[in-house]
């Protein structure tokens, strides 16, 4: 079974490449509502909600982990692979170097998370990759929360996601990168928007780095496991922190697909099912 964390519902963008690449392979999935967006919170927050939920997937039975949230990992994955140095982990980063090679104009927009911004692993990024094109950044403020409430197409969506893209494309931006796993549920609206500004790139791209690390977790898996027989079973097992009842309908419309919802209690910092 592979373990997939995020603080909400984000991470099913990541989940559904990994289904994709290893469609016999059970998959447990938690979705910390809880407490997001993780994007404002601090460091040792992130860290301390990362490390409980990685303890709760091991022991559903996960045997790798994949922490689908670009916040979560650039704030806790080298402690968590610190904390569980036995267990594979796997994490998200922001595609800054594909970005860079694939841009026309030389200039990049990137969205993302406050945390993930102000963290040295996005800066180490940076500085290998970017140090010959311009990048515009935006936190996106308020953005995961319109996605965790299933606004992925509404006026207050667009409005927002056009606030933030106008100024990147009259600046020239021809690429984005999705440095937040929520912000694939609205690339529909993304491409919408970019069709019809005036300043619209052509060709214009946008990435979105999940497709790249449902691969890195298949060469995981199978480095882990190519001894040993198929699993028992590909269920899929959601979990959230939250409302199960309004996980399972927002999953239902972020994946076109009917799953049921478990309960996980925060006690201390310790998860446990409720």
């Amino acid at each position: 079974m592979i373990g997939i964390l995020d603080s909400g519902v984000g991470g099913l963008s990541v989940l559904r490449h990994i289904r994709a690449q290893l469609p016999d392979v059970g998959l447990a999935y938690l979705a910390d509502q809880a407490h997001v967006p993780y994007g404002t919170r601090s460091l040792a927050e992130i860290r301390q909600f990362s490390e409980g939920i990685v303890r709760f997937l091991l022991a559903q039975g996960s045997q790798i982990i994949v922490v689908a949230c670009n916040t979560a990992s650039a704030a806790a994955l080298t402690h968590l692979r610190g904390v569980f140095p036995q267990t594979p982990i796997v994490g998200m980063e922001p595609a800054v170097k594909p970005a860079a090679a694939h841009t026309r104009t030389g200039k990049v927009g990137v969205l993302a998370t406050a945390g993930t911004f102000e963290s040295p692993r996005y800066a180490s990024l940076m500085q290998r990759y970017a140090q010959n094109i311009e990048v515009l950044e935006d936190p996106c403020l308020g953005l995961v929360g319109l996605i965790e409430a299933g606004n992925v197409a509404g006026k207050e969506t667009a409005v927002l996601l056009h606030t933030i893209l106008s100024p990147m494309l009259a600046a020239g931006v021809d690429t984005l990168v999705l440095g937040c796993t929520h912000y694939p549920f609205v690339e529909p609206l993304i491409t919408q928007i970019v069709a019809q500004s005036a300043h619209k790139p052509d060709p214009f791209t946008i990435i979105d780095p999940a497709p790249a690390v449902a691969r890195q977790t298949r060469r995981v898996w199978q480095e882990n496991h190519s001894t040993q027989a198929p699993s028992a079973t590909n269920e899929v097992r959601l979990f959230t922190t939250g409302n199960a009842i309004q996980m399972a309908a927002l999953t239902k419309q972020l994946l076109g697909e009917t799953f049921k919802v478990e309960t996980a209690v925060w006690q201390g910092d310790i998860l446990i099912p409720a």
